[in-house]
């Protein structure tokens, strides 16, 4: 009985939910699919294996994330490419300081679904048009159609992320808005066929991740905020003084 149990369980965790902006892709490809059967089998069958490719790409599954205080978890799924030192981007209005900057490659086969590293409030959230180099390119950091969003926690950190397009990624959708407040690994957005998310993390972040490692988005942990409780409790008088 347990080992019946288990060979199902095994079956149905292979059907993994597909995210509802999948739908429409993976219908597309079916009904083409069926008109290519009326004219060639072997048509017929290529377009089964489009249809069967836009439901795996579109697949959206749960993900468990550590609910630890302070920890920041990757954004996405895929290899991280870059772990480096830079200044953000303008668009994220960070300030001139030097940054941590993971950078995440995602392939055509990773989950693109990107969810938020850190719980928080959207502070910022722009959209920059731009050019479709290949993502694994340092330059699609600043060249590339991409969507900026910074994230601030309660007590005052602020991670930045970028969604990048890449070389066939042409479209990039969020689930949020400017002030919308979001919880730690939640779905935030997608980025169609292949693309890059960087990741920059506050001053004094632990970085827990190395480049080459391969992540788990809303699951892999990246990096760790101070855990000097002094320094937390000084940020959140000093914003509760704002506040006032």
């Amino acid at each position: 009985m347990n080992d019946r149990h288990g060979i199902l369980d095994s079956i149905a965790n292979a059907f993994v939910p597909i995210n509802r902006d999948g739908y429409k892709f993976v219908a597309g490809a079916a009904i083409a699919t069926l008109f290519l059967f009326l004219i060639s089998d072997a048509l017929g069958w290529l377009g089964a294996v489009v249809t069967v490719f836009m439901a795996y790409f579109f697949r959206d599954p749960d993900r468990i994330t550590p609910s630890r205080a302070g920890l920041v978890v990757s954004a996405a799924d895929g290899k991280i490419a870059a772990v480096e030192s830079v200044v953000p981007s303008r668009e994220l209005a960070l300030g001139p300081e030097i940054l941590t900057r993971l950078s995440v490659f995602l392939s055509v086969l990773d989950v693109h679904i990107v969810r938020a590293p850190i719980g928080g409030r959207i502070v910022t959230d722009n959209y920059v048009p731009g050019a479709f180099l290949n993502a694994e390119l340092d330059k699609a950091s600043e060249e590339n159609e991409r969507r900026t969003l910074v994230i601030e926690t309660e007590t005052g950190e602020k991670v930045g992320l970028v969604l990048i397009a890449g070389l066939i990624a042409r479209r990039i959708v969020t689930f949020v808005d400017e002030g919308a407040s979001v919880a730690r690994g939640e779905r935030i957005g997608l980025i169609r066929f292949g693309s890059r998310v960087d990741i920059y993390l506050p001053s004094g972040s632990e970085v827990l991740a190395e480049k080459g490692q391969t992540a788990i988005g809303g699951e892999t942990v990246i990096a760790e905020f101070s855990r000097d409780e002094d320094t937390s409790a000084a940020r959140v008088a000093a914003r509760s003084g704002l506040e006032d």
